[in-house]
């Protein structure tokens, strides 16, 4: 009898490093906006700007990263008013990035195989957590167009 063994495509370490490039990306694209544009311009009404939709980024991550830990997902709790200043934006972006780091690490590989009633349908953890990353780069394919309709040079999207 043969034994075989099944190669790991990804771990979770190359995901999460994966994932924290991909933020590292976006947190560029937040930088490169002008102050007074980041919460107002938008390239094609009724699309949002673009720190809603980084916001919303936030948002959907925080909630991932604490189902993912605790294995407890409820219904999402959206921040209605999030505060309008690049500083407060990249203040709250970096803190979790570091929740990231800090804690993916300890999910145990089960978890994210579990399926679960998320808000979106139910979907298991690894699902839910490449369907974060999927969100961040369509919003920041948003975010390259607007960055080029105000007539400035996005970062490369290769450079994460």
């Amino acid at each position: 009898m043969s034994q075989t063994s099944t190669a790991t495509f990804l771990t979770p370490a190359d995901f999460l490093a994966h994932w924290l490039s991909h933020r590292r990306l976006t947190r560029r694209l937040v930088e490169a906006f002008p102050e007074d544009q980041l919460f107002t311009f938008t390239a094609a009404p009724p699309m949002r700007p673009f720190a809603e939709m980084a916001w919303e980024i936030h948002g959907v991550t925080a909630y991932t990263l604490n189902g993912l830990v605790t294995g407890n997902w409820g219904e999402p709790v959206w921040d209605a008013q999030p505060a309008r200043t690049r500083e407060a934006l990249l203040t709250a972006w970096d803190e979790l990035s570091r929740r990231l780091e800090a804690e993916l690490p300890g999910v145990p590989p089960a978890r994210y195989a579990q399926e679960q009633p998320l808000a979106w349908g139910p979907m298991t953890g690894w699902v839910a957590a490449i369907g974060v990353v999927d969100n961040e780069i369509h919003h920041r394919g948003q975010g390259y167009v607007y960055l080029r309709a105000l007539g400035i040079t996005p970062p490369d999207f290769w450079a994460r």
